[in-house]
């Protein structure tokens, strides 16, 4: 179960973070779409006059006779293709817009910081954290969870999350996480640790319920790791440092 909660925590970091860039690369799509024209819509000569032949009674009209032509036909003058963005490029661009979404704006104080981002984030976990509750909920009764039970299991969550905050806490300040780059090495080495903590949070988990408990919410589909990685008050976290000059 250790192997198992430890990838749970893994993913539902990366997830997370893969949201929010799927948003932004799902954003610049449909700019390139819009930024094509429609494809023009034409009857064909060959239908039009096939249709006028079946009709005897339809004759030409001086309408419909060719113009003289007096010279060589104009071409409509044509704008200079604009240079297509590149995938790098497109990366690039991303980043950026990350950053200046996610990142500390010019003379952004630590409470406006969270007035702007802590509603992206309850909104964007919304469903997650209403699914892990339920999942909860189910696998207690499942496992005859006991009122004084699940009292003392929010008073031991109160303490993991406290954990985990100030490990992202410290990321955020060493720039391991970082809004203003790309550091897949970072979020990996990241990931691996609250691996680590989480794991540690069953075994505290474990103090409280017995094993019979804990093999029950298992069967049942329940990962520990799972929820309180979604559960934890990320929303609560400190705002990284102004980007650099």
């Amino acid at each position: 179960m250790g192997r198992a909660t430890w990838l749970l925590a893994s993913t539902t970091l990366v997830g997370a973070v893969t949201s929010v860039w799927l948003y932004f690369d799902n954003r610049a799509l449909r700019a390139d779409l819009e930024g094509q024209p429609a494809p023009a819509v034409t009857a064909t000569a060959e239908g039009s006059a096939s249709g006028r032949a079946r009709d005897p009674w339809v004759m030409p009209s001086a309408r419909e006779a060719p113009l003289p032509s007096h010279g060589p036909s104009t071409v409509p003058p044509a704008l200079p293709e604009e240079p297509k963005e590149s995938r790098l490029d497109r990366r690039a661009r991303r980043t950026k817009e990350f950053g200046e979404m996610f990142g500390r704006h010019e003379g952004e104080t630590d409470d406006d910081y969270r007035a702007r981002i802590a509603p992206l984030i309850v909104a964007g976990l919304a469903i997650p954290r209403a699914r892990a509750e339920e999942s909860l909920r189910l696998a207690a009764e499942k496992a005859h969870v006991t009122p004084e039970q699940s009292a003392k299991l929010d008073k031991t969550f109160d303490k993991i999350y406290g954990d985990v905050l100030d490990y992202t806490n410290k990321a955020i300040a060493d720039g391991t996480l970082s809004p203003y780059e790309r550091n897949v090495a970072g979020w990996l080495e990241f990931a691996g640790g609250l691996g680590g903590l989480l794991t540690d949070a069953q075994g505290q988990v474990g103090k409280v319920l017995d094993p019979g408990q804990m093999k029950a919410m298992y069967d049942a589909g329940f990962e520990w790791g799972e929820y309180l990685g979604v559960n934890a008050p990320w929303e609560q976290l400190q705002p990284p440092p102004p980007p650099r000059p």
